[in-house]
């Protein structure tokens, strides 16, 4: 948005620096790590470094209705695992990864997360249609309300409102979001991708006097 400001000569949009690691996921890994068998698209659901208790309890309480479609990876935070769910078939529970997130980004189709700006970047740089439910104002300082709502009107994600999040809420979104499917990576296509590490200090050695 600052862009339409700026002479477009001078001005370039990086987004948030992503990690160049993020782009050698490998869907075989991700998969074998999960113990899925491809036969089902992925939707990977992730609260944030200590885990969202809303997202996850939405989430379980739509479980029976999202696995006949879905196999589900879900990065509950830490002390979130609920164990009695530890053996359901198409479900698989985190509470956190590292290094193993660029596999888990590799094999997800969808992803419904907070809005936090690294997370979300990421998300547009590997072209993953995304739920965004941002912190509320009454919790932060309204930033990820910010960013939800900047992606949700260039087209790469749709927004639920934290104080809107039912079990019933949920399911629709999520609906409404496999529709839109297409629709929202051709516009992530469109898009300029975020810039690794490298590629923004080789943008500014280009200017270097």
């Amino acid at each position: 948005e600052t862009m339409q400001h700026l002479p477009n000569d001078k001005a370039t949009c990086t987004g948030s620096i992503i990690r160049q690691q993020l782009f050698e996921g490998d869907k075989e890994r991700g998969l074998k790590l999960c113990g899925f068998q491809g036969n089902k698209k992925v939707l990977l659901v992730m609260g944030g470094s200590l885990g969202s208790i809303i997202l996850n309890d939405a989430l379980r309480e739509n479980l029976n209705r999202l696995l006949p479609t879905f196999n589900i990876i879900h990065l509950c935070g830490k002390g979130n695992v609920e164990e009695s769910l530890n053996h359901v078939q198409g479900y698989r529970q985190f509470e956190y990864v590292t290094d193993e997130l660029s596999d888990l980004l590799f094999v997800s189709n969808f992803v419904v997360s907070r809005a936090g700006s690294n997370s979300i970047f990421e998300f547009l740089a590997l072209h993953k249609p995304m739920l965004l439910i941002p912190l509320s104002a009454a919790k932060s300082r309204g930033d990820q309300i910010l960013n939800a709502n900047l992606f949700k009107r260039q087209g790469f994600a749709h927004v639920l409102e934290e104080e809107a999040l039912t079990k019933e809420s949920f399911m629709m979104s999520i609906e409404a979001l496999i529709k839109s499917e297409e629709e929202i990576i051709d516009k992530m296509l469109d898009a300029e991708r975020p810039k690794t590490p490298s590629e923004m200090a080789n943008l500014i050695l280009q200017y270097e006097k």
